[in-house]
């Protein structure tokens, strides 16, 4: 009897873990919530932790059982954005067959996911005052641009697979990223509008353009792939 009792209690001990760690997420999730709406209402500097915990329905001092400061809300949230980008560029580029297939889609995939999502694209920028990046800690900062750029690897690595170096992949990388944060901006604001464009179109000549010059050099240096 007393070993029937002991294996019931120890069966239940792991039930009652799985329910603490749901009712956990679930109250982690309701923060987030509550902090994006926070911060795309009123800006990070404008979003109190005190706010944050008003609009999830708790003290302020119940949030810091999941967050030190609002700074590192922020830094969750942006951590989730950037998951899910890598999983839709990841997604995109797995059925490429050919490297430029893999440029092309992986590069197009980026450019939707925030031309789709353009609270993502706000959210990136929240903490970022003339140029310089704001409130989060230099680990963390580094965590989430590592994550950006790993969003960005798969138009990377096509680029040297069709016979630029490395370097010169970067530097069309990082050229293709502002292209595309520009046109989202436009975009995002409407200012596009007064060109008469639109920036999904833009983004296409661009790529189009990226990948002929990329070809154009790797025929000449008779590394194309």
């Amino acid at each position: 009897m007393a070993k029937a009792l002991h294996t019931s209690a120890a069966a239940t001990d792991p039930a009652r873990a799985a329910r603490q760690q749901a009712v956990a997420a679930l109250r982690r999730s309701s923060v987030l919530a509550a902090a994006r709406s926070a911060f795309l209402e009123l800006g990070l500097e404008g979003a109190s932790l005190r706010e944050i915990a008003r609009r999830a329905g708790y003290t302020p001092g119940a949030l810091y059982s999941y967050f030190q400061n609002k700074e590192e809300v922020y830094g969750a949230l942006l951590g989730e954005s950037l998951e899910r980008l890598n999983a839709f560029v990841d997604a995109a580029a797995v059925g490429a067959r050919t490297a430029q297939d893999q440029v092309r889609q992986a590069a197009t995939a980026f450019f939707d996911f925030y031309r789709e999502n353009p609270r993502d694209l706000d959210l990136g920028f929240y903490l970022f005052h003339g140029m310089q990046p704001r409130g989060l800690t230099p680990a963390l900062n580094e965590r989430l641009n590592a994550r950006l750029r790993d969003a960005l690897a798969p138009t990377r690595d096509g680029l040297v697979a069709l016979g630029l170096n490395t370097q010169e992949a970067q530097t069309e990388v990082t050229a293709l990223f502002a292209h595309s944060v520009g046109l989202l901006l436009l975009s995002h604001t409407g200012r596009i509008r007064m060109f008469r464009q639109e920036s999904r179109a833009l983004f296409g000549r661009y790529l189009d353009a990226l990948l002929a010059r990329t070809m154009t050099l790797a025929k000449s240096r008779g590394t194309r792939r």
